[in-house]
């Protein structure tokens, strides 16, 4: 769900930066669908977070914080550019837009490294004996699909 969000700013921030002042309607709008799309999708995380272990909890609670950080200041972006401070406002959206990314690497660490969420908890359960090798539970032997502790 994330790349609803994430596409929808990233759209907003190529406008302000490239669009023009016809585009900035435009990139108003993204912006603000953005944070809309934002919600729902921060309940999947705190969905993915609850089901997780305590170091995968650790790291989410990074990304958790990172995440409500830029959704704040692009609600602000949003609402500073309705009054009229459009510069302010785009300021705001870039340095979102930087804790996306760093937030975003924290994600990626959680699913890639961590394995979270948990297999089983999310999306459809495999019917193969061995899971391919993106599938694969962290610290566990690919030979017998059984996972070892650390």
């Amino acid at each position: 769900m994330t790349d609803a969000p994430i596409a929808l700013w990233s759209s907003a921030v190529v406008l302000d930066l490239t669009g023009g002042p016809s585009a900035r309607p435009h990139a108003d709008r993204l912006l603000g669908l953005g944070v809309l799309a934002a919600l729902p999708t921060s309940l999947t995380g705190l969905a993915d977070w609850s089901a997780s272990g305590r170091r995968t909890q650790r790291v989410g609670a990074a990304h958790a914080v990172l995440n409500s950080a830029a959704l704040a200041l692009y609600a602000t972006s949003w609402v500073l550019r309705r009054r009229g401070s459009r510069g302010a406002g785009v300021a705001a959206s870039l340095a979102a837009t930087g804790a996306v990314g760093v937030s975003g690497y924290l994600g990626g660490h959680m699913t890639s490294r961590l394995g979270a969420p948990p297999r089983g908890l999310s999306g459809p359960p495999t019917t193969r004996a061995t899971p391919d090798g993106d599938e694969a539970e962290v610290g566990a032997d690919p030979g017998d699909g059984a996972v070892t502790t650390a």
